[in-house]
């Protein structure tokens, strides 16, 4: 049986996101047509689940696309749901060559942020996205421009919230101190990926940052891809995100053979406490109370249903069970 949900502040925000939420990298317009997002974001949202990931890279575009039809179609209001997006690979589907779109991929420069904002708004169809991230850290354009363009952004009122993917502690610092500095909007939180075989930067790297700025995280990739599920220990099952043309440069990673030891030695834990291996993955990301949501993927409901399952096996991460876990994949973490 799948425990209520629960909600927790993003940082030191005043807004509430549900401790499991719904990702649609690799999933919308690849996987999932409009249709099937709408059956899952309704199963996600009588869950409980309350806030929906996007980027405007993911799928060039269109799984914004998506993701804004099946909001049109299930007609919830607005104040019900957090969306996001993220800016800085930017998309370029007329292939129309460096020479017309230096300003328009790999970077966070002012002219880019303001264009690409009003894009994301089109292809959602909406009139603000709650939060806006800058995707990658860009080392050409000057943190005070970035950080001032996305301050301006939620002044124009088209973003609520800002914060940074996959920034190291001591940028998101540097952008943090400029805008205190200024009066400006300050990032409020952090995207990173967090999982059982990667968790340096969210548990060393950025642990000053927690009380120093109130950061909140809204972390990616629990199952590792896919890894933490254990279908990937006899290789690339046909079917999986691991098979997709699209993920090939993920596919060492996957079938890492020390990992999917590792991935096999979870197993009797997870039998223990009645769960599956990715409930039990998720849950491990979820226990750590600096995480403000979970970001989950699914390509069919069935799945989602399953991720859900996560959030009655957080209560039985006791400290015996999360040293167990630990001495088991903590030596191959990075």
């Amino acid at each position: 049986m799948t425990e209520t949900m629960s909600y927790r502040r993003l940082g030191r925000s005043g807004l509430q996101v549900s401790t499991l939420s719904l990702g649609s990298w690799i999933t919308y317009h690849n996987q999932v047509g409009t249709d099937a997002a709408v059956e899952m974001m309704a199963a996600a949202f009588d869950a409980g689940i309350n806030f929906f990931d996007n980027a405007e890279v993911y799928a060039v575009g269109r799984s914004e696309e998506v993701m804004g039809q099946a909001l049109k179609k299930l007609a919830w209001p607005r104040l019900q749901y957090v969306v996001s997006t993220k800016f800085y690979w930017g998309i370029d589907r007329a292939n129309t060559g460096a020479s017309t779109g230096i300003n328009r991929k790999d970077t966070l420069n002012r002219k880019y942020l303001m264009q690409a904002m009003d894009g994301s708004l089109q292809r959602f169809g909406l009139d603000c996205i709650d939060l806006i991230y800058c995707h990658r850290p860009d080392p050409h354009t000057p943190v005070e421009e970035t950080a001032r363009a996305m301050s301006d952004l939620i002044d124009q009122g088209k973003a609520l919230y800002w914060g940074t993917s996959e920034w190291s502690a001591a940028d998101i610092r540097a952008a943090w101190d400029i805008c205190d500095r200024h009066g400006w909007h300050k990032p409020v939180m952090e995207q990173p990926q967090y999982n059982l075989f990667h968790r340096q930067r969210v548990e060393t790297e950025y642990a000053r940052l927690y009380e120093d700025t109130g950061l909140g995280l809204t972390t990616w990739s629990p199952l590792a891809s896919g890894l933490l599920t254990g279908k990937y220990r006899q290789g690339i099952p046909d079917g999986s995100r691991g098979a997709l043309e699209n993920t090939a440069w993920m596919r060492d990673s996957l079938t890492d053979a020390a990992k999917n030891a590792a991935v096999a030695k979870l197993e009797p834990i997870a039998q223990d406490l009645g769960c599956t291996l990715a409930q039990l993955a998720i849950a491990w990301v979820a226990k750590n109370p600096r995480v403000s949501t979970v970001i989950t993927g699914a390509s069919h409901s069935d799945q989602l249903k399953a991720n859900l399952g996560a959030l009655a096996v957080v209560p039985k991460l006791t400290p015996e069970v999360m040293q167990r876990m630990d001495a088991v994949t903590q030596p191959l973490a990075d």
